[in-house]
């Protein structure tokens, strides 16, 4: 099956067509993916804070392991909502450069926040431990790498049409 094929596949999936037809569904899918990227954003955000050295009152052995949690969940809802998104138009979407740079930056963020759980520095850090350069690297890293995925995700609308 080719991409192209694979695209009009996804855009006649029962749900794609169901949104695609009501503007009150895609209203709560749209609504459920901005409430996704709040969860991210409220998450990640404090925690790459912490991880940088603000709130030094605030152990990142409480908040570490919570705000990671809820990232994770985040980015799952965010993720799903957004496949619902993609299917109304996945042609347009496929090929505009704000989606595949948010699809990119969403990646990214995902590996660096998987690599850096990985890390004995985390582990570390999230028992009451110092907080490395790796770790501090990673946090400034991800605070890029998400606020670019929020506007690239922003700057998608205005490359349709």
């Amino acid at each position: 099956m080719s991409g192209a094929e694979v695209l009009e596949w996804i855009g006649a999936l029962p749900f794609a067509v169901a949104i695609r037809r009501s503007a009150t569904l895609y209203l709560f899918a749209n609504a459920a993916h901005i409430l996704s990227i709040g969860i991210i954003v409220g998450a990640i955000l404090p925690l790459d804070l912490r991880l940088l050295g603000f709130f030094g009152k605030v152990p990142v052995a409480v908040v570490g392991p919570y705000l990671s949690r809820a990232a994770a969940v985040g980015v799952a809802l965010a993720i799903i909502t957004g496949f619902c998104l993609f299917s109304v138009r996945p042609v347009e979407y496929a090929g505009n450069p704000a989606f595949l740079t948010k699809i990119t930056l969403l990646s990214l963020g995902i590996v660096n926040a998987a690599l850096l759980h990985m890390t004995p520095q985390w582990r570390a850090a999230v028992k009451g431990g110092p907080l490395s350069m790796r770790v501090r690297l990673s946090a400034l890293l991800s605070m890029v790498i998400w606020t670019g995925a929020v506007l690239a995700g922003r700057w998608i609308g205005f490359l349709l049409e």
